[in-house]
C-alpha cells in the first residue's frame, strides 16, 4: 500500500472543507488537514479562493505529481473574471501578500479572505503586519518559514481546521526544530465539535472571523 500511494497520481478533492454552517455539527470538514498531512508523500493544499483552486487542480493533474489533496469550502466564490489561463503552482510554495514589520500572519485556505479587513484594522492602530498565504500544509514552504522566524518576534497562524495536529501544528514543528527566538500563536477550530449555525456565527465562535483575528493580534502583541 505504501508503494502504491507513493507512485499513484490521484487527486483527492475535499468539498466542504472547514466550517460549513447549516449542515450540522457532524458535517464540518475540519479534520482533513490534520489527518492528510500524516500520509507519506501526500501533497496537502488549501486554496484561498477559486482562482487558486483552479490552478491547484490544474497542477495536481500534471504528470508525476503523486497523491494530491485539495480542500475547499462550501459556498460561492468571489470572482467573475475567468479569462486568465491556468497556472502551475509549485507544491510547497507560499505567497507573500502584504509587507509588515511587527507581526507575521500566516493563513491557509479561506481565512485568507478575511485578511484585507484585518490588515485595515491593524493599520488604523499603527500596527505593521505582514501576511503570507501559505497554500500548502505539506510540503510546507520551510524556506519562507525560516525567513519569517528570523525576521519576526511574533507569528500567528490562522486556519479553519483543527488546532490539534493541523497547519499551525506543522508550523510549530518547524519552529521548534530550528530553535528560533520568536513566539507563535495558533488560531483555528478548538478541540471540540462545533455546533450547527450560520457561518458568520461559527467563525465568530471559533475566533477566526476578521474581528477575532484582529483582537488576537492585539492581545498577542500586548503580551
Amino acid at each position: 500500500h505504501d508503494v502504491a500511494i507513493q507512485n499513484l497520481n490521484v487527486v483527492f478533492c475535499l468539498d466542504r472543507g472547514g466550517l460549513v454552517g447549516e449542515d450540522g455539527p457532524t458535517h464540518h470538514g475540519v479534520f482533513d488537514l490534520a489527518y492528510m498531512r500524516l500520509v507519506p508523500n501526500m501533497i496537502v493544499a488549501a486554496p484561498m479562493d477559486e482562482k487558486e483552486l483552479r490552478n491547484m487542480m490544474y497542477t495536481a493533474q500534471l504528470e508525476n505529481m503523486g497523491p494530491f489533496s485539495i480542500r475547499y469550502p462550501r459556498g460561492c466564490g468571489v470572482y467573475t473574471d475567468w479569462r486568465k489561463p491556468f497556472e502551475k503552482i509549485e507544491p510547497g510554495t507560499a505567497r507573500k501578500m502584504a509587507d509588515g514589520k511587527e507581526v507575521a500572519i500566516l493563513t491557509i485556505g479561506k481565512p485568507g479572505l478575511f485578511m484585507p479587513e484585518v490588515l485595515k484594522k491593524l493599520h488604523q492602530q499603527d500596527i505593521s503586519a505582514a501576511w503570507y498565504d501559505m497554500r500548502f500544509v505539506k510540503p510546507l514552504d520551510e524556506t519562507t518559514l525560516r525567513e519569517i522566524f528570523n525576521a519576526f518576534k511574533y507569528v500567528i497562524t490562522v486556519e479553519d481546521g483543527t488546532v490539534e495536529g493541523g497547519f499551525g501544528s506543522a508550523v510549530s514543528e518547524v519552529l521548534t526544530a530550528g530553535n528560533f527566538n520568536c513566539r507563535l500563536k495558533i488560531l483555528g477550530i478548538p478541540d471540540r465539535f462545533i455546533e450547527h449555525g450560520a457561518l458568520p456565527e461559527l467563525y465568530q465562535i471559533c475566533g477566526i472571523h476578521p474581528e477575532g483575528i484582529y483582537q488576537s493580534v492585539i492581545r498577542f502583541l500586548q503580551g
